[in-house]
């Protein structure tokens, strides 16, 4: 990636201490062994080329709309901004979200996406790969997020590409939260972005939150394969604990099905990764889901490793490597 270039444009009205977000954002870059300036601004043409603008709160992002890439970045609550001129929008994930878009843009220089609409609204929409492979088999992607607005598909962009290697199509989906549209539409969404998928091999994987909605889907339609990378797999539990902050409660309790924990036997081989540092309560879930699914009997890899909860969804992590493992062997 040698020839890309992303200027990050910080506005000095969106930041408190300068250092910090520069030091993050120059980071980001180093990361990725991309070239770019970090420049605290309100000018923003001075970007050279692509670029990620942490804009002044409730302003517009005048850049892009000629051939570069630009995603503009807001720290907190904000609506989201679907101009024309932006590759992307990332918002309501601090300072952290500067890493993300810069992210978002190198991932698009290294392999950019056919965007494949499932429905009219602008979230409904996949981002599908091709390895170039005849009758190549396909995975799924369903992000997670505790099933908040916050998180997007760019989230799992990484190993989308990294499968691309391993001999798969990948189509990474997108879909509307419970917050906003409703239980019944989320999970609408899931079942059309998956009905379009064309392939006769389907692995359906879900991070986080997305382990719940692609397991959910698994049961009904058994795919070869389903992936669990640190799911929320048990909601009865996630709601007792509170995890995320009662993120379970947009839930509709009355959906029977949402719980893959309660659905047991799936009837569907089943891969369920957990990293050794991440929320113990996921792993305890993890690990507890597991044995029951064994005991229901289906057929499940359990799969350990090191690190946090975005280890599972790092195409540089042994468990990622693991997973992939895992998955090729239940298709052979």
């Amino acid at each position: 990636m040698a020839d890309t270039r992303i200027d990050v444009l910080l506005h000095p009205d969106a930041v408190l201490d300068v250092r910090t977000a520069t030091d993050l954002a120059q980071r980001a870059l180093d990361a990725r062994g991309v070239a770019g300036d970090v420049v605290v601004t309100d000018d923003v043409s001075v970007a050279v080329g692509d670029a990620v603008v942490l804009a002044s709160p409730g302003g517009a992002v005048d850049l892009g709309g000629d051939g570069r890439c630009v995603v503009r970045v807001d720290l907190g609550l904000t609506e989201a901004d679907r101009s024309p001129n932006l590759f992307a929008h990332i918002r309501r994930r601090g300072l952290d979200g500067l890493r993300y878009a810069v992210d978002r843009v190198y991932h698009h220089r290294l392999h950019p996406a056919e965007v494949v609409r499932y429905g009219e609204h602008w979230e409904q929409r996949v981002d599908v790969r091709r390895c170039g492979r005849a009758g190549a088999p396909a995975a799924a992607l369903v992000h997670g997020g505790y099933w908040r607005e916050a998180y997007e598909l760019d989230s799992l962009d990484a190993i989308a590409i990294d499968l691309l290697s391993h001999g798969f199509d990948t189509w990474n989906i997108e879909y509307r939260r419970p917050a906003v549209h409703g239980w019944a539409t989320t999970t609408a969404d899931v079942e059309a972005a998956m009905g379009v998928i064309d392939a006769d091999t389907v692995v359906a994987l879900g991070h986080s939150a997305g382990g719940q909605l692609a397991l959910r889907w698994a049961a009904d339609h058994s795919p070869a394969v389903v992936v669990s990378l640190a799911g929320v797999l048990d909601l009865d539990v996630a709601r007792t604990r509170l995890l995320g902050n009662g993120a379970a409660d947009v839930i509709d309790e009355a959906d029977g099905a949402a719980s893959p924990r309660a659905r047991l036997p799936l009837g569907v081989p089943t891969v369920v990764a957990c990293a050794t540092e991440d929320d113990p309560n996921l792993n305890d879930i993890g690990r507890d889901y597991v044995d029951a699914a064994r005991t229901a009997g289906d057929e499940v890899d359990h799969v350990e490793g090191p690190g946090g909860h975005f280890a599972v969804v790092d195409p540089d992590a042994e468990v990622w490597a693991d997973v992939v493992r895992a998955v090729q062997d239940r298709l052979r």
